[in-house]
């Protein structure tokens, strides 16, 4: 394996902010029918010629709510009644899931099952509509169901609030309750418990992270504004890691490191690199990014943002040669060192659009996970190396659904795409798509 340094990374462009909220009804009351079902996981319903969001419910279901006003072309509502109920209604796991302002579990209160159903009909939706792909040329497989979808997350970020007080990121200005979350992990609820500091000792850091790895040890990532370190005082058996202003992490106390098992191999992270944070799905992810490969073993394949080397490790052991690209350090160093086994790889660290203009192979295929979606750069570049299969992995339909658009101006057809639950009793929806060059 060769480890090749051509280029800096390149910042992210900035994602446009939400427009305010216009009182246009003074919390009228109104009797609505929630017809389908939003991006962002609320019903939708039709009242006097406008579009209604409702959280909290499901289509078919007949509700009665309060109209709150307009924003970003929608009107806002709150649920006061529910008139007729859907028979995918189930209690929610979580005292607090109606009361809690909690961003991330919007859909406790319908049932698995139609769960996997309204995210595949969420990404046909975003294909259609944003994607422009003809209904008779769209192919959705079903949906991947989670593998456990309770207690799955193994790292959650803590805002940190003026006085040093830790609350979970929520809709509303409120603190979301943690201590009842049916998603988090158990033993990150606990350490966050027994994070006891005294008042000022959490100034200059923005953010908490908790992490649990695969073997169960729990790591506190302490998000800076500035480099110096907080005087913490603290009785707890967790290893303790900063990352500085530039993004760079700095030990503080234990191990810098999260192993991970993928499957029966075990990876490393070092503090400050992502991974997505449903460890019991990574290797489900992973298997169905090479089965959608169709690998061949002469194949040459791409692995571009490969993070930690989570799909190269399922990729490798199948091609004759691997191109794994990523522009944050840390991450390239574990890569390296998670595919030290493998000689036929190259680890590159540096952003794709500088790396992929210095490659001269032509490549069968190719991996792409973006954090932001693709630039016209990345895609001519695939382009350009002559790449027939190409992978999309998405956290975000929208955004797969404008790559969609734009991949087709370099001869790329989306040949199918399936809906994966890395994030269940949320209306996220992970995706992996197929498309071929033609």
């Amino acid at each position: 394996m060769s480890k090749k340094t051509p280029g800096k990374p390149k910042k992210p462009a900035k994602a446009p902010a939400r427009g305010p909220m216009h009182q246009h009804v003074a919390r009228e009351v109104a009797d609505v029918t929630i017809d389908d079902i939003a991006g962002g996981g609320s019903g939708i319903a039709r009242w006097r010629n406008k579009t209604i969001l409702v959280p909290f419910t499901i289509p078919g279901e007949r509700v009665q709510v309060r109209l709150l006003g307009e924003q970003d072309g929608m009107m806002r509502a709150e649920p006061v009644r529910l008139i007729e109920a859907s028979a995918d209604r189930v209690t929610p796991q979580c005292e607090g899931h109606f009361t809690a302002s909690c961003v991330r579990c919007g859909w406790q209160h319908i049932a698995y099952q139609a769960q996997l159903t309204l995210k595949q009909d969420l990404l046909a939706d975003h294909l259609l509509r944003i994607g422009r792909v003809p209904e008779n040329a769209l192919t959705l497989l079903p949906t991947v169901a989670a593998a456990q979808p309770w207690q799955y997350l193994h790292h959650v970020t803590w805002n940190v609030s003026e006085i040093g007080s830790l609350k979970l990121q929520g809709k509303g200005k409120a603190p979301v309750r943690h201590r009842d979350c049916a998603l988090i992990h158990p033993d990150l609820l606990a350490a966050v418990d027994a994070l006891d500091v005294e008042e000022g000792a959490l100034a200059g850091i923005s953010h908490i992270r908790v992490l649990r790895g695969s073997d169960g040890a729990v790591m506190l990532l302490l998000l800076a504004t500035q480099e110096e370190a907080p005087d913490l005082n603290l009785e707890l058996d967790v290893s303790i890691n900063m990352v500085l202003p530039d993004n760079s992490p700095m030990n503080l106390v234990g191990s810098t490191i999260t192993s991970i098992m993928l499957g029966e191999r075990e990876l490393r992270a070092t503090a400050g690199t992502y991974f997505r944070p449903n460890l019991p799905m990574l290797a489900t992810q992973s298997e169905l990014v090479r089965q959608t490969l169709d690998l061949k073993p002469t194949d040459r394949v791409l692995d571009l943002y490969g993070g930690i080397g989570t799909f190269s490790m399922a990729i490798a052991p199948h091609v004759s040669r691997l191109t794994y690209v990523d522009s944050y350090p840390p991450a390239v160093t574990d890569a390296d060192d998670n595919l030290e086994a493998f000689s036929h790889v190259d680890v590159i660290e540096g952003s794709v659009e500088e790396v992929l203009p210095e490659l001269d192979d032509t490549y069968d295929a190719a991996v792409v996970d973006p954090a932001h979606g693709l630039s016209a750069d990345v895609m001519e570049g695939l382009a350009r190396l002559k790449v027939g299969r190409l992978v999309y992995v998405s956290g975000d339909a929208s955004e797969l659904a404008r790559d969609v658009k734009e991949l087709s101006r370099f001869g790329y057809v989306l040949e199918h795409a399936q809906a994966v639950d890395m994030m269940p009793n949320t209306a996220f929806v992970d995706s992996v798509a197929l498309f071929l060059r033609i």
